[in-house]
C-alpha cells in the first residue's frame, strides 16, 4: 500500500495534483488552512492510492511525497523507501 504525505505549509491549493490523480482521491481541505492562507490538498481515500506519483511529479511546490506503507516502526512510514 502507498501513503501520500502533503507538506501542508508548501501547498498553494493549485489543484494540479487533483487533476492528474487517476483514482480521483485527492481534494482540497474544507476545514484546514496553512499559514499562508491556503487550504491544502489532502487524500480522501488513502486505501485506493496506487502509488503512481503523478501528484508528486506535477506539484510545482514539491509538497507531496509518496511512501510505501509498512508494518515496521515510524508509524507505518518508511521514508528511505520514498517513491
Amino acid at each position: 500500500m502507498k501513503l501520500v504525505k502533503f507538506n501542508e505549509e508548501r501547498c498553494k491549493s493549485c489543484e494540479l495534483c487533483i487533476s492528474v490523480c487517476p483514482k480521483k482521491i485527492l481534494r482540497i481541505s474544507a476545514d484546514r488552512m496553512n499559514a499562508k492562507g491556503y487550504r491544502p490538498a489532502e487524500v480522501s481515500e488513502s486505501e485506493k492510492c496506487i502509488g503512481c506519483a503523478f501528484c508528486a511529479t506535477v506539484c510545482p511546490d514539491c509538497a507531496i511525497s509518496i511512501y510505501d506503507a509498512t508494518d515496521d516502526d515510524n508509524n507505518g512510514i518508511s521514508p528511505e523507501r520514498e517513491v
